[in-house]
């Protein structure tokens, strides 16, 4: 007997898929002109290396997104048409995929709710000329607004924002344009001082910045793949909507930033920080604006989590669910703690780094293609996610501060530790047999 999430699974028809300009490319990119992607880019990496080491090494990471944590997952949606909670079960098993990928997924989400509200609250507090403290009254008050509203949109109707968040992209891509011109004339005079420079540390953070952003992303391929037409769907909408934006999207501000640095050494080194300066007269408005482009991250991030719970767990209401989780994301957002990306990345790329590496390894280990649903809990998926976290989290732990550079990028790392105990553990057996889905697929 197949568990309802999987026995309920009806397969995404060709008749209902897009080609990859209209929806994985724009959707994607949407995701990294998110300000929370870029804001402290620099911080870690631009203040100790060289703008040319640090575009080096974001696209780098750019393109390691694309072929390790994005392609598999969308080549198992577009093969079978269905979304990561059911490609995953063959991974992890039919009862596994209930906590991995399934839940994890939805709680993650809660946590990725949580940074927008935070941003989205930081820009309007700025972007009208009040101080912007996490904690405080205006912080709390304008956080448990946007929080609430929005998630009730996230729950209710996220097919308006749909609507409009193409449209939206636009904005924060005109700011970043803005501001790339006011500041690129200085670049110039921007040098790191030698005693300071170290471009390893700068390459490791810089991998570890983006593919931690990324990694909740990159397996939520699968829900974008089942929305392409075939394999150059697949490849095109990645390669432009997550390896070029993902360059353009974080260099343009690293460019800004090492500019402003140029004019002034004592400038700030997060974006936001560039913005107030770089922005003159029009920067409230701009922050203001910032503010509107965090509306669909965040209504995204209530619906995802709201459908990954109301999919696990049938029995409760998804607006229940999808609020229950919001409260939560709000209060993460208001208290400051979902400001502190360090560690919201660190946390993300160690749960879903290691969940892309067994799915890249059951993926070959197949013949590139699904096979199924398994039995179960794969133990095979699960012990491969479970090291793989424990590597990935080893940075936010605490230990010697001389010790914890050297553990990054530990995103990637967890990746590789998942892939290849998956890989070694599946060859020994350690894989359910696996079961067959309705006729539908």
């Amino acid at each position: 007997m197949l568990p309802e999430y999987l026995a309920k699974a009806a397969p995404n028809p060709p008749a209902n898929r897009a080609p990859w300009f209209k929806n994985t490319a724009p959707a994607y990119a949407g995701i990294f002109l998110w300000i929370a992607f870029y804001d402290s880019i620099a911080q870690g990496t631009l203040q100790i290396a060289s703008l040319g080491v640090c575009l080096a090494g974001l696209v780098v990471a750019a393109l390691l997104c694309y072929a390790l944590y994005y392609k598999v997952p969308a080549m198992l949606g577009m093969q079978t048409g269905y979304p990561l909670y059911v490609v995953g079960s063959s991974t992890f098993g039919t009862a596994g995929g209930y906590i991995m990928p399934g839940l994890l997924m939805g709680l993650l989400q809660v946590g990725w709710f949580g940074v927008a509200t935070f941003f989205a609250t930081d820009c309007l507090l700025r972007g009208v000329g009040m101080a912007s403290v996490p904690g405080t009254v205006p912080f709390i008050a304008v956080g448990i607004v946007w929080g609430v509203v929005l998630s009730w949109v996230g729950a209710k109707g996220i097919q308006y924002v749909a609507r409009v968040a193409t449209y939206l992209n636009f904005v924060p891509v005109l700011m970043l344009v803005w501001v790339l011109f006011q500041t690129v004339g200085s670049v110039g005079n921007y040098h790191v001082a030698p005693e300071q420079e170290n471009s390893y540390l700068a390459l490791t953070k810089i991998l570890a910045v983006v593919i931690g952003f990324f990694a909740t992303a990159g397996a939520a391929g699968a829900d974008f793949g089942m929305n392409s037409r075939n394999e150059d769907d697949v490849k095109k909408g990645g390669l432009v909507g997550i390896a070029l934006a993902g360059v353009i999207a974080a260099g343009l501000p690293l460019i800004s930033i090492a500019g402003a640095h140029g004019m002034n050494p004592n400038a700030g080194w997060a974006y936001r920080d560039v913005i107030g300066v770089a922005g003159g007269p029009i920067a409230g408005v701009m922050f203001i604006l910032f503010a509107l482009a965090s509306i669909p991250p965040t209504c995204f991030c209530a619906f995802i989590a709201g459908n990954s719970f109301s999919t696990m767990i049938p029995g409760v209401p998804r607006v229940a669910s999808t609020m229950a989780g919001a409260a939560i994301g709000i209060i993460l957002a208001v208290t400051g703690v979902a400001g502190n990306l360090a560690s919201v990345f660190g946390i993300v790329g160690a749960s879903f780094g290691p969940i892309c590496g067994a799915m890249a390894a059951d993926f070959l280990l197949s013949g590139r293609k699904w096979p199924g649903p398994r039995e179960g809990v794969n133990v095979a998926g699960y012990v491969a996610w479970a090291v793989g976290f424990v590597v990935g989290i080893l940075p936010v732990l605490p230990l010697s501060p001389d010790i914890k550079p050297y553990l990054e990028p530990a995103a990637l790392y967890s990746f590789v530790v998942g892939f290849v105990l998956y890989y070694g553990l599946a060859k020994a057996g350690l894989q359910p047999k696996t079961v067959a889905m309705p006729k539908a697929a």
